[in-house]
């Protein structure tokens, strides 16, 4: 590696860090009701007092950390599901992972009468890990053990199943339709510090387990018998590295629903500042994971005031033309 590269990869660290602090002070101070900056650190400092301190304290440093949070986890979820099934356009969405814990709160809504969502974080947990024991399932069965193909395959038939079950539900439980379509969205918006209490012990485990196997990741995509020249345990890599992004995803989901495209995107976006070394494209995409979901936050709340439109739907509209940008690049000539 040469000392300019080094250096490049420095810098773009320092303006990650740069761009997540001015994303932070814009989803403080940006709203329905602008803020000073001035009068957004007296509200963190706690000198500040009125309306305005009270607004930042009590509502939007909880949906900013959220943000952070669930930034970090589904674009650390994406880097890992990548590298794991060395597919580029893998995310916790298109392997079927978070229409998995869709599927677990409707379930909830509907049948159980669960309405909080501090209700939701359990359900969503447990539809994450069950998509994900039976993507894997499917992917390892037969010859050839769980293949990036088989993977992706198995992924796409999970989510395409569970997405069917969702909307049977929803027609036959016309009442749980309207609380279940704002979760579905995917928002900040009404998130308070319970739920960052609940979901943070689950974020912490799940970047553990996935800073882990970066070294896995790196050996990974040379190929398996590669991987295992090098001394490396596929199984335990992907059994590892999964577990990781499934904990993730389920902590994201639970938070704000299912947020999509950050996990496909943000690793792309990492690894062509960085390059491939997993133990730099990992910390990057926590990064800049979080810069994307807050700035599409705050896109949301002024594009047509006085409502909101979801972050989730903003993320979506910026990762749209992403994906087709991606998919054109991958093409194969005929």
């Amino acid at each position: 590696m040469t000392a300019a590269f080094r250096s490049r990869r420095v810098l773009a660290t320092s303006a990650a860090v740069v761009a997540l602090l001015l994303a932070v002070l814009l989803s403080l101070a940006v709203g329905a009701r602008a803020i000073a900056p001035g009068t957004v650190l007296d509200a963190l400092l706690g000198t500040g007092t009125g309306d305005d301190a009270e607004v930042v304290r009590q509502l939007r440093v909880p949906r900013t950390v959220i943000g952070l949070m669930v930034g970090a986890a589904l674009a650390l979820a994406g880097t890992a599901l990548q590298g794991i099934t060395r597919n580029p356009i893998a995310d916790p969405g298109i392997l079927g992972i978070s229409q998995g814990s869709a599927v677990a709160v409707v379930l909830a809504i509907a049948f159980l009468g669960v309405h909080s969502l501090s209700g939701y974080v359990w359900f969503a947990f447990a539809g994450a890990a069950l998509a994900s024991v039976a993507v894997y399932a499917i992917a390892s069965s037969g010859r050839g053990g769980a293949t990036p193909v088989k993977l992706a395959l198995g992924g796409a038939a999970i989510n395409a199943l569970l997405l069917s079950v969702t909307t049977g539900v929803l027609t036959t439980k016309a009442a749980a339709l309207d609380e279940f379509r704002f979760w579905q969205t995917g928002s900040l918006d009404g998130r308070d510090a319970a739920t960052i209490a609940q979901i943070w012990p689950f974020l912490l485990i799940g970047v553990l387990l996935v800073l882990s196997v970066a070294r896995g990741l790196d050996a990974l995509a040379l190929g398996e018998d590669v991987a295992k020249g090098l001394g490396q345990k596929v199984a335990t890599v992907r059994i590892v590295g999964g577990l990781g992004a499934t904990v993730l995803t389920g902590a994201a989901v639970a938070a704000a629903g299912p947020i999509a495209f950050v996990g496909l995107a943000v690793p792309h976006i990492a690894r062509a500042v960085v390059g491939s070394d997993h133990r730099w494209v990992l910390p990057m995409a926590a990064l800049i994971g979080p810069v994307m979901v807050l700035v599409a936050d705050v896109a949301g709340r002024i594009v047509f005031p006085p409502g909101e439109v979801p972050a989730g739907v903003m993320t979506a509209l910026i990762g749209v033309p992403f994906l087709v940008t991606l998919v054109r690049r991958k093409a194969v000539p005929a």
